[in-house]
């Protein structure tokens, strides 16, 4: 095949040398390579050469793989051009924090030759697909603008539905693995009848199972806000009652880590809401106050009328005494393109979108949310909820 026909790839990696066999794979499947060695030199190179799809290691010196992501994204000349990014890294916050920049796909380290061929295979043909399309409508619908943009909207939904599925398979692929593990360890210790390794490992498993269901509880209702597809169904709930019903959710782990856990919310106090988003806030936040608290510690939630605010909003406080955060680090809690995760007290693991899909929820229903806290004192993360439709 002609050169000029073939695919270009550019492969950006402060360490090349890593990459010969992955080089020579590709070279002898019919693409043309370029490497670079960092990405300032990348966004140089991108001024005379026009690749077909980026390669980009995250972890590099200078200028990292998110920075040059966010530039060659802003950037009308290289904006369309896809990006995977090359990736060590398990945690769910970068995988999506990459594609928060516009990365299309990623691909982890140590590479297998034939997922990377199949990956770039897959988005070279959604590209030219895309050009086909583009074409097309350029051709067919120039006068009709409206259906135009509703092919646009459909198109972006359906992408950023797929991005979110991939990250949730992925993780929960990771805790599956990790449970089968766990399940041949526990069949082995029970054939020896070694009762107290058992009992070890049957806590280990339930504790993975709740961790899995709850990532991905809350991915896909993360996933439906940011592609709006989120069911939205307000009505009048009693606080009471859903803030009970959380903390009774809670209780079992509370115990184990001998933590009071309680609530002083009056049994008439209301607010106008959707039931299942609600939950999912209160379950967050109340889960979030227990893993970050020490044994021995307390846990309240409280909900009041705000001085001016002539009963128009509640406001809701989940308050621990807990580990604390440093104020510099709290405007980090909220932001996707911030990395800010820690284990809890009893090295409790998280997915690190809990509060990021709080925030979203807040408000889709109209409500605010914020956090006070000091390092070992504890945290309050409040936010506010209508009384009314109005």
């Amino acid at each position: 095949m002609d050169d000029e026909k073939k695919a270009g790839i550019l492969i950006v990696d402060d360490n090349p040398a890593n990459l010969d066999v992955l080089v020579d794979y590709l070279e002898d499947s019919g693409f043309r390579i370029f490497v670079s060695t960092s990405g300032e030199r990348a966004i140089q190179q991108l001024e005379h050469i026009k690749p077909d799809i980026i390669l980009l290691d995250i972890m590099m010196p200078g200028m990292d793989g998110f920075e040059t992501c966010r530039y060659l994204k802003e950037k009308k000349a290289t904006r369309h051009i896809p990006i995977i990014f090359m990736t060590a890294l398990s945690e769910t916050v970068d995988k999506v924090r990459g594609f928060y920049m516009g990365a299309s796909d990623y691909i982890t380290k140590p590479f297998q030759q034939e997922e990377v061929l199949v990956r770039l295979t897959t988005h070279l043909t959604i590209q030219r697909q895309k050009k086909e399309l583009a074409a097309l409508n350029a051709k067919f619908f120039k006068t009709n603008t409206e259906l135009y943009e509703a092919n646009r909207r459909l198109s972006e939904s359906n992408a950023a539905k797929d991005k979110f599925f991939s990250v949730i398979a992925a993780d929960m692929r990771s805790l599956f693995f990790y449970l089968l593990n766990l399940s041949d360890s526990l069949a082995d210790t029970a054939s020896g009848c070694d009762c107290k390794n058992i009992e070890e490992l049957a806590w280990s498993v339930r504790d993975s199972v709740r961790q899995a269901y709850h990532l991905m509880e809350n991915l896909l209702h993360w996933s439906k806000v940011q592609i709006g597809v989120a069911e939205f169904q307000p009505r009048k709930l009693n606080l009471h009652e859903v803030i009970s019903k959380n903390i009774l959710l809670m209780t079992d782990m509370a115990k184990q880590k001998e933590i009071d856990l309680s609530h002083t919310v009056e049994s008439d106090m209301s607010v106008y809401a959707d039931a299942n988003m609600t939950d999912t806030i209160l379950f967050n936040l109340i889960s979030n106050a227990v893993k970050f608290t020490h044994k021995g510690g307390e846990a309240e939630v409280t909900a009041r009328f705000p001085d001016s605010d002539e009963k128009k909003f509640v406001e809701i406080a989940v308050s621990d005494t807990g580990i604390g955060i440093r104020g510099s680090d709290i405007p980090k809690l909220f932001r996707l393109n911030e990395k800010f995760k820690k284990l809890g007290t009893a090295g409790e693991k998280g997915s690190g979108l809990g509060l990021l899909l709080c925030k979203e929820l807040v408000e889709t229903l109209r409500g605010k949310i914020w956090v006070e806290s000091e390092v070992g004192k504890g945290t309050t993360v409040r936010f506010t909820l209508p009384c009314t439709g109005k």
